[in-house]
């Protein structure tokens, strides 16, 4: 690794996740302009969402697939183009399907983006791997908090929602040029040591990888389903929606920031336990909040969901390292998997809330706080399930822990 600008490349892999935060960010800002400029129901916005999370998986299992062939420089060429277009495009349609197909460019550039540099920072940083890992995740709670503020800025000043889609070029342009002409490292350090045909065998014949693929899904849709939908379900809460998303996602970037000590102290089953029932107390709270109360649930939230994205995929990378690069860029797109399925179905949940809610005589507005609320209340099932397996796993953590490690 002698010739190559690790700190550069670092740099570069964080503002690739950087567009990626802002496409989830900056779609979460513009649901109400949608619904306003194109009179689209918010079933169609969970279609749209869905597009939003389901490139991003199907990205991660063709670049987790070839990752051993073609490596991290060739994949974020790929990611770089198709983020191009799918912003390029998104910001010219003018009704449902076109922005549709378009979102799906974005979010398969976001894919590429976790399937090239995880495993590239768990090469490049063999032994610090959970910790850099929280430190390149910080850019995702990080760029959804500079979105949604660049995205409230605009919406301030009467701008367009293809002005706020349009930011999303300037940090995919830092990120092609940071990354270009640079030379990458060479697959051969422990998570490069294996064949793709190795990483699936692990896959298949690990019960352990299946049942966290299984909490990945819970962890994402926790995490992401909640704030995807933040506008339409706080928005009549009294409490500034735009704001809470940057509370939450500022505060997850600084948290990640710091996770090297805490994950050394509580080991990673511990911190997923802890997080998993921090997240259950918080939605539940927030199902009742009305008012600036809603803020500060919002920071017990961002705490709960903090650390479970980098954790889960550093899970893998400490106690399931013969599953290689495959195994971290499939659990990631499994994740979105799961987000994507149940994006129609919170937009589902809140169309039908709200009308049963009408149906009882409620006002318009009163009708929109019900159904968020009551939406949250089944979100909040998501994390009491991962109570429950995340606690049986931190009981029997020592078992795998000695199988499953070198």
């Amino acid at each position: 690794m002698d010739h190559i600008n690790k700190n550069r490349l670092f740099l570069g892999s964080c503002f690739a996740l950087i567009t990626t935060a802002f496409a989830f960010g900056i779609r979460a800002g513009i649901m109400n302009d949608l619904v306003n400029d194109m009179q689209l129901n918010d079933s169609q916005l969970g279609w749209i969402n869905f597009m939003g999370a389901f490139g991003f998986p199907i990205a991660t299992l063709v670049g987790g697939s070839i990752y051993n062939t073609l490596g991290p420089k060739k994949i974020g060429y790929l990611a770089f183009f198709s983020h191009f277009f799918g912003i390029l495009f998104s910001i010219l349609s003018g009704s449902f399907l076109p922005l549709f197909i378009s979102t799906f460019f974005i979010s398969f550039g976001n894919g590429l983006v976790e399937a090239a540099y995880n495993p590239m920072i768990a090469d490049m940083y063999p032994d610090n791997k959970a910790k850099m890992l929280n430190k390149f995740h910080v850019w995702f709670p990080g760029g959804i908090a500079i979105g949604s503020v660049i995205t409230l800025m605009i919406a301030n000043m009467s701008g367009s929602w293809q002005l706020k889609l349009a930011v999303m070029f300037i940090p995919l342009f830092i990120y092609g040029y940071l990354f270009f002409g640079q030379q990458f490292p060479k697959t051969d350090n422990e998570l490069g040591k294996t064949s793709t045909a190795d990483n699936l065998k692990a896959i298949f014949t690990s019960p352990l990888y299946w049942l966290m693929l299984a909490c990945m899904t819970l962890t994402a849709t926790t995490e992401l389903g909640t704030t995807s939908w933040v506008e339409r379900i706080l928005g009549n809460s009294g409490a500034q929606p735009l704001v809470i998303l940057f509370l939450v996602t500022g505060l997850m970037a600084v948290g990640r920031y710091f996770a090297g000590p805490i994950i050394h102290k509580l080991n990673i089953t511990g911190v997923l336990l802890i997080s998993a029932v921090i997240s259950a107390v918080s939605i539940v709270l927030l199902s009742t909040g009305t008012g600036s109360i809603v803020y500060l649930y919002a920071i017990v939230f961002a705490i709960g969901v903090c650390y479970f994205w980098p954790t889960m995929i550093s899970f893998v990378a400490e106690y399931l390292p013969k599953t290689g690069a495959f195994g971290m860029s499939l659990i990631g797109g499994v994740g979105m998997v799961g987000l994507a399925i149940f994006q129609p179905i919170i937009g589902g949940w809140l169309d039908v809330e709200r009308t049963t809610a009408l149906g009882k005589g409620l006002s318009a507005e009163e009708a929109e706080l019900v159904a968020g609320q009551a939406t949250l209340d089944n979100i909040a099932i998501f994390p009491a399930i991962l109570i429950v397996i995340f606690g049986l796993l931190f009981v029997f953590r020592n078992k795998f822990q000695t199988t499953h490690q070198h």
